[in-house]
């Protein structure tokens, strides 16, 4: 079920008729290869709204082109990626949804997992129309991107994983807090409009302080205002729950990284980064055959707040010399089947030195690329 657009102007440019125009036939025989810039309209910028299994989902979707998924993080919301998105909708169609519980989206009393999440993904997808997509996600959104990539490897092309969680077990102490019990009362005290003042202050302080969560001093006010609402905290916190507890996280993402060889996969992190390690984008690097991975100087746990130019420009150049995946099944049984050693027998196997799309191999790059 389609809803009007939201009379707040946002990010999302659309057509004529309302609604942006995905890839069309020609683009998907050409390989998905880049369209030609379209014209963006500021004034056309708005988010929209679709009702899927009884739930309203929020989602920006602008451009034209190869298809662009944009997952945001915990507490955060479409609104992350605003800096950024106008900038690949010029040659993509970018789509950027509040996941549910998140944003604008409802926040029921319902499936927050990250297997949930990578669900709905798929299935806002296919209500749009989307059948292949780069999926591009932040934080708690690179662990949906990832398991999108393994529940439905046949409607991924490449992965981007910003920040990534699921890689290990450290994670924040405030996070881990919020597992324990009272963590909503408490939560509700310091989201209070009467203490909003007293918690900017303090984050004021640890930036001035030059700590590394002061780097991402607004983000962290941001995320502070929107928990204000009660179904907004209680979604905050059923999410948090589903993949940590107080030792935490409980999930990982690396017992299955082999299996992105068959997917061009990039780790982007911040050398500052305050809410998970900064090790972990290399450790998912190391454990993921023929990614590649960029490291931002100075910046925190948003490296796409930290530096949007460099951040455009890394996943740009990523997208020009990949080719999107092309899903076998056979390939994919096979991969299962053999484990890491299957893995790395694909990668020596496949890996072409003249492909003009190849990267060097210390830099990573597509292993089964469409086509070939």
């Amino acid at each position: 079920m389609s809803e009007p657009a939201s009379a707040v102007p946002v990010f999302g440019p659309v057509g004529s008729d309302g609604a942006s125009v995905g890839p069309t036939a020609g683009d998907r025989a050409a390989g998905h290869r880049a369209a030609a810039p379209v014209v963006l309209r500021p004034d056309r910028f708005a988010t929209r709204f679709r009702t899927i299994h009884g739930h309203r989902r929020a989602y920006v979707r602008a451009g034209r082109g190869p298809a662009l998924l944009f997952i945001h993080g915990i507490g955060d919301s479409a609104a992350t990626w605003a800096g950024i998105l106008p900038r690949f909708a010029e040659r993509h169609t970018v789509i950027a949804p509040d996941l549910l519980g998140h944003g604008q989206s409802d926040k029921p009393r319902g499936d927050y997992s990250i297997a949930g999440y990578a669900s709905g993904m798929r299935d806002l997808l296919g209500v749009l129309g989307i059948e292949r997509a780069t999926v591009i996600g932040h934080s708690l959104g690179a662990g949906v991107a990832m398991q999108f990539a393994y529940q439905f490897p046949e409607r991924c092309e490449r992965i981007v994983l910003v920040a990534p969680g699921g890689v290990g077990r450290q994670v924040s102490l405030a996070l881990r807090a919020g597992t324990l019990p009272g963590a909503e009362v408490v939560l509700s005290v310091l989201t209070h409009p009467r203490m909003r003042p007293v918690g900017r202050m303090t984050v004021r302080a640890l930036e001035l302080a030059g700590t590394n969560l002061g780097r991402d001093a607004d983000d962290v006010v941001g995320m502070f205002d929107r928990l204000g609402p009660g179904d907004a905290r209680r979604a905050f916190l059923r999410t948090l729950r589903t993949s940590l507890d107080w030792r935490g996280q409980t999930i990982t993402m690396l017992d299955r990284s082999y299996l992105t060889v068959a997917m061009p996969t990039l780790l982007i992190g911040g050398d500052r980064d305050a809410v998970i390690p900064t090790a972990h984008p290399r450790i998912a690097h190391e454990a993921m055959p023929g990614s590649r991975l960029e490291v931002f100087p100075g910046a925190g746990h948003f490296p796409h707040h930290s530096d949007p130019d460099r951040f455009v420009a890394v996943v740009e150049n990523f997208l020009a010399t990949t080719r999107p995946a092309s899903y076998d099944a056979q390939q994919w049984r096979a991969l299962i089947r053999g484990g890491r050693n299957e893995a790395a027998t694909v990668e020596a196997a496949t890996v072409d030195p003249e492909d003009e799309l190849s990267v060097p191999p210390d830099r990573g790059g597509c292993i089964t690329p469409e086509g070939a």
